[in-house]
């Protein structure tokens, strides 16, 4: 029996990177549905997942008999209560710190510096989580140490991606990241790119920082497209997969 299993599965088709075809088309229905949105028509679920008709109605009717779609007495379908109580149990679980920090540990280690989240708390910004360096020579914030947002590239960057107003934020929102160099500190420069959360709503900052005797302007535009992935990568952990409601600035880079 356990033999006849294996060869069931090993029969069923992969793709490229051998995950199960069917298994991806069937999440890619489910995230179809965006932000807002309770039903939408088998036509429009084939067009956003770019699968046939036929297809979209055979995965969604699977996937209606474990209880994760419900189809309308109108035919439309919509997102069933096993797709809701999944999102509860992942919510009732999760732990931002178990996604930041090995985010900012594999940034610290890409740059060898060391590498902070920040999130806004009123006129505050408010180191969350850290990595230290591995140079000798760093720069030094403790976990829980407010600092002011209108000085330093993470605080500046929360304040540009929270709609402040002004040629500053607005050269920030278009680079999609910051650069400082002694402003907060004299002798301490930072680079930092957004983070977003849930809805794609502002979360925080991430940053790398160090002493501006190592980290000058070049080396510092140097590390902006690293530090950008890397904020990327947490805001797709944090947000879901991309969609209309991305950002623009997720992923954006001008060389």
């Amino acid at each position: 029996m356990e033999r006849h299993v294996k060869t069931a599965c090993e029969a069923e088709p992969k793709s490229a990177d051998g995950g199960v075809i069917a298994v991806t088309r069937a999440l890619q229905i489910m995230e179809a549905f965006r932000i807002g949105e309770r039903q939408l028509p088998l036509a429009e679920l084939s067009r956003r997942t770019g699968l046939h008709n036929t297809t979209v109605l055979r995965l969604a009717r699977t996937l209606a008999l474990s209880d994760f779609m419900v189809q309308n007495e109108d035919g439309q379908w919509r997102l069933g209560p096993a797709a809701g109580w999944l999102g509860a149990r992942y919510q009732a679980g999760f732990d931002i710190n178990n996604v930041v920090e090995p985010m900012l540990r594999t940034l610290s280690q890409e740059t060898r510096e060391s590498a902070s989240f920040y999130v806004r708390e009123g006129q505050e910004r408010v180191c969350m989580s850290r990595v230290e360096g591995m140079q000798s020579v760093r720069h030094h914030v403790r976990i829980g140490m407010r600092l002011p947002l209108q000085l330093g590239a993470p605080g500046r960057v929360i304040l540009a991606f929270s709609g402040e107003p002004g040629a500053v934020y607005e050269e920030i929102r278009r680079r999609g990241y910051h650069v400082s160099m002694g402003e907060r500190e004299e002798q301490v420069s930072s680079v930092a790119a957004p983070v977003f959360g849930l809805n794609w709503r502002l979360l925080g900052s991430m940053c790398i920082s160090g002493p501006t005797s190592r980290l000058d302007r070049e080396k510092l535009e140097a590390f902006a497209q690293t530090v950008m992935d890397a904020a990327n990568r947490l805001s797709y952990a944090l947000a879901g997969a991309r969609s209309e409601e991305t950002p623009k600035v997720v992923s954006t880079w001008h060389p």
